[in-house]
């Protein structure tokens, strides 16, 4: 079964941009698919400028300021095709976009989540903080036995005949002043974190980027294409 996969570091680009990029693969391996054609998979990393993005399901009360304190603060918005409710996107956060057709890696979508959640948590683990699920709250966090569970990677995915799109926000160097101008993900009686605030010190990106793609290799058991 192929698992061939073209990584791409898209460097700091626009929501816009980027989700256009992705609808196009998307589009492409879908057609593939659909005409019984070998297709390659992609693994397209990024940051983006400050953007709120709303899941499908989300609701528009999570966005706790309106649309003028939205411009003056430089933060630009976006409902979305992913599932999950509201998000923050910026600088110093990782954003990963899988483009894969699940059925060459073997797993629906479910297993799919579960797989995203342990490439996060192997690539904490790396830097000596334990991490974990929550029942009922997609992502990965720490802190899940306290009083507020921390949140430091977001996952908000979209599939269409076990073709993925959207993916993954991994809070490496983020600014979490920004966080609270939402309910991230819906959520009120949780927080967020980041790789920065848990370890008191910036973090190189392109380490990080570099400890999640040899992840995802292991995890997912890609063939990275050159």
């Amino acid at each position: 079964m192929e698992r061939k996969t073209i990584y791409k570091d898209l460097g700091n680009i626009s929501y816009k941009i980027a989700w256009i990029y992705q609808e196009e693969i998307f589009g492409e391996l879908l057609n593939a698919k659909k005409n019984e054609i070998d297709s390659v998979n992609y693994l397209l990393f990024c940051e983006h400028p400050p953007v709120f993005t709303l899941g499908k399901s989300g609701s528009e009360a999570n966005l706790l300021i309106n649309q003028q304190v939205l411009a003056k603060k430089g933060i630009e918005y976006f409902k979305t095709n992913r599932g999950g409710d509201i998000t923050y996107h910026g600088p110093g956060q990782i954003v990963g976009y899988p483009i894969l057709d699940l059925e060459q890696f073997g797993m629906g979508v479910k297993q799919y989540v579960f797989a995203l959640e342990e490439v996060i948590i192997q690539t904490l683990a790396e830097y000596k903080i334990t991490s974990e699920r929550l029942d009922g709250s997609t992502g990965v966090w720490l802190n899940t036995l306290g009083i507020r569970p921390q949140k430091i990677c977001a996952i908000g995915v979209k599939a269409s005949r076990y073709v993925t799109m959207h993916g993954f926000a991994f809070n490496i160097n983020t600014n979490l002043n920004h966080y609270q101008f939402i309910n991230p993900c819906g959520i009120t009686d949780k927080t967020v974190t980041s790789l920065e605030k848990e370890l008191g010190r910036k973090i190189d990106l392109a380490e990080v980027q570099s400890k999640l793609k040899n992840n995802f290799v292991e995890v997912f058991g890609m063939e990275i294409q050159k």
